[in-house]
């Protein structure tokens, strides 16, 4: 199933994207529920309930809604995953990360973004000026955890699986290198773009996906999620290490190589940039930069 958060006439919805994918029908829920997004429905199928138990209701084309991410409020911080990709991690050894001691082959690399900067599949990334310049994009495939748990072994990780979705990393390197922890160059307002939609663990296989990223049509970023260096199933097993997960948590799994901090010389977003991002059987988000005023 893909499951979408969308605004429809100034009221936010939750829907069943149909095969066709240019039509949604509106599940019926409290309006608390739907305030909450997909969210809602991952933590109802954590309880036992069926998505088809709930009521359909009108169907919409998606030309006449707007959609926002499928969890428009995570409820905590996003789990991140940093050099997860071969290719990437060699690309960044010899940019500032070259004095490192960390070796991204030991272990996850994990860090945080604040809920407050998911945004929507097509709303404004803002680059926060006078604050940061070398902003950066980084396409990732994000797990969304449906079955709680804590010290999950990696042999059981896929069955707390619920479904996937996409997330653009936004990072402001030089912030995030001034202050030696990522968090805070990593969670500027509107610095995680997400959606188009949740699609559930049974229709996609996030071990084997083509996750692409363009800059105003310029091809940057191409990989194949097999090339990760910690799998999903290890990135559950690691992040649960004396941590409960909770239905709705979200994993960003890593970037492929590619990123605008790796090219030589680097570019970074601009205002006016346009960023897309595609993974194979999920779809895409495109998202425009701009300034803050």
């Amino acid at each position: 199933m893909k499951l979408a958060t969308f605004v429809h006439e100034r009221h936010r919805s939750v829907g069943l994207v149909l095969d066709d994918a240019r039509h949604v029908a509106l599940l019926d829920l409290p309006d608390d529920a739907a305030q909450r997004g997909v969210l809602s429905l991952v933590e109802m199928a954590a309880k036992g309930i069926d998505v088809s138990s709930v009521r359909r209701g009108e169907v919409l084309p998606l030309s006449e809604v707007c959609l926002e991410a499928p969890i428009p409020l995570p409820r905590r911080n996003l789990f991140c995953v940093g050099r997860n990709y071969h290719a990437h991690a060699k690309e960044l050894a010899g940019s500032v990360f070259k004095a490192s001691s960390v070796d991204p082959m030991a272990w996850p690399i994990v860090f945080t973004k604040v809920p407050e900067c998911v945004v929507g599949p097509s709303d404004d990334v803002v680059l926060p000026v006078g604050i940061s310049s070398q902003i950066d994009y980084e396409a990732e495939l994000a797990v969304v955890i449906g079955r709680g748990g804590k010290n999950i072994g990696r042999d059981d990780a896929m069955k707390h699986v619920y479904g996937y979705t996409i997330v653009n990393d936004v990072t402001a390197r030089d912030v995030q290198m001034r202050h030696q922890q990522w968090d805070l160059g990593k969670s500027f307002d509107t610095f995680c773009p997400m959606g188009p939609w949740v699609v559930t663990a049974d229709e996609l296989d996030g071990a084997n996906t083509r996750v692409r990223c363009w800059v105003n049509g310029e091809l940057r970023q191409d990989a194949c999620t097999k090339d990760l260096i910690f799998d999903i199933p290890s990135l559950i097993e690691t992040c649960s290490r004396g941590i409960t997960l909770y239905p709705g948590d979200i994993i960003a799994t890593g970037t492929p190589a590619g990123v605008g901090m790796g090219l030589t010389p680097p570019r970074f977003l601009q205002p006016g940039d346009v960023v897309r991002v595609e993974i194979d059987g999920l779809g895409v988000i495109e998202n425009r930069c701009v300034t803050s005023a």
